[in-house]
């Protein structure tokens, strides 16, 4: 049984509120790009605040933050953290309330329980949003897990044209130093993120934990016809892409509805050529974002969706033609650390549910070299990526506490 843990709530929101002054765009904004001066002075921040909480502080070669309450055995360590950056803008909590509650929870213990014996680390990932470099792709967790090649600093690219290398280097980091952030001796990850979805809200909880992470498929899409006068040619002998396309794309939006809950697919890019009134189209190019958290059911899903495009443009007399773009299997947590999250948010008397995230995380990439889990704090109308992203102060607490009594559990 796991004692009360106690969270200085004026300590949690002093906190957040310091760290947003770091990017801060309008009311509630933050625009914290990796490798920016907005994310030097989050870095120092949180460098500092881990020193005041009497941990060891220390800077990966990707300019992760790491801070370090030491055990008293070498067994590996357990860490918990996310990442520091932003969406441009995004809001104060997705992936720094993360960072922030580990320091939290690893304050909360070393005052309360003295010396572990596994050794806690703290994390503040450098980046994970890809905001800057679109394809930087999780580069603070993948330093950690070995997962960056050595050509990745000249291949990755910023929006604006720079290399990530360059942008590391305006920062005193050195890009042929990045091998030196790979870690062996992390045992277990719980990362404490926001939900970014409705569903606690709508569940009227506080917490989640998380076990699983959804698995991902973009697919990108083409359907070709035969372009015509919109007046002239009837409907029985036409081979209209957008007509195939429509119930291509219902179809596909409906599979994932029927199925039900955890499945998800988004089309969110459509393009139409050549896109006038009075013309029966030529092409139609689209996206597809298809999700679910369970291996067997995700290759249902994708099955589905792939039968049923098919058989519309077979049908229709079109040609269909799809790449797979991106394919993400689903990482779950692992069942013990679940099951002791499940059992120290019972013991703390912190109303919880069980789910799966629909969102990828750091925790993914983290999952290479540890076992890890997930807890989620309740957002406001499920709101992220966005200056509206909310989580209450009492919220927060209950889900620091949860991590707190999670990490006594692993660590003492």
């Amino acid at each position: 049984m796991s004692k009360h843990i106690e969270i200085d709530p004026a300590f949690v929101e002093k906190t957040i509120l310091e760290i947003s002054a770091f990017g801060a765009v309008g009311e509630t904004g933050i625009s914290r790009t990796v490798y920016s001066p907005e994310w030097v002075g989050a870095t120092d921040y949180y460098a500092d605040a881990c020193a005041a909480a009497g941990l060891e502080v220390h800077r990966d070669a990707v300019g992760n933050v790491w801070g370090r309450l030491k055990g008293s055995t070498d067994e590996k360590s357990v860490a918990s953290g996310s990442h520091i950056d932003s969406q441009t803008p995004g809001g104060r909590y997705d992936g720094t309330l993360g960072a922030l509650a580990a320091l939290i929870a690893l304050k909360a213990l070393k005052a309360q329980f003295g010396t572990p014996r596994r050794t806690i680390e703290a994390v503040a990932f450098c980046e994970e949003e890809s905001s800057r470099f679109p394809n930087a792709n999780y580069w603070g967790s993948r330093a950690v897990t070995g997962r960056i090649s050595p050509e990745d600093p000249e291949r990755v690219i910023a929006f604006s044209g720079e290399t990530i290398a360059q942008a590391m280097r305006d920062v005193g980091l050195d890009p042929a130093r990045i091998p030196e952030a790979r870690r062996d001796d992390i045992g277990s990850f719980i990362e404490l993120h926001i939900e970014q979805g409705p569903i606690l809200e709508q569940a009227g909880l506080p917490v989640a934990i998380v076990d699983a992470i959804t698995g991902i498929r973009h697919y990108r899409g083409e359907i070709s016809g035969v372009q015509n006068h919109a007046g002239a040619f009837p409907m029985d002998i036409r081979h209209d892409p957008l007509a195939g396309f429509a119930e291509i794309a219902s179809g596909l939006i409906n599979t994932a509805h029927r199925i039900g809950r955890p499945a998800v697919t988004t089309i969110g890019r459509v393009v139409v050529e050549p896109n006038f009134p009075g013309i029966i189209p030529a092409k139609v190019g689209f996206t597809i974002d298809a999700r679910h958290p369970d291996p067997q059911a995700r290759r249902r899903l994708y099955a589905m969706h792939e039968g049923l495009m098919s058989e519309v443009a077979a049908r229709r007399g079109l040609e269909i033609d799809w790449e797979v773009m991106l394919d993400h299997e689903p990482s779950p947590s692992d069942p013990a650390i679940v099951s002791t999250l499940q059992r120290v948010a019972a013991e703390q008397g912190v109303p919880f549910m069980t789910m799966a995230s629909g969102a990828g995380h750091d925790s993914q990439q983290m999952a290479a070299i540890a076992d890890v889990a997930m807890i989620f704090v309740r957002s406001k109308d499920g709101r992220s990526h966005t200056p509206d992203e909310f989580s209450s102060i009492e919220d927060i607490v209950a889900g620091v506490r949860v991590l707190a009594a999670g990490l006594h559990a692993l660590a003492y």
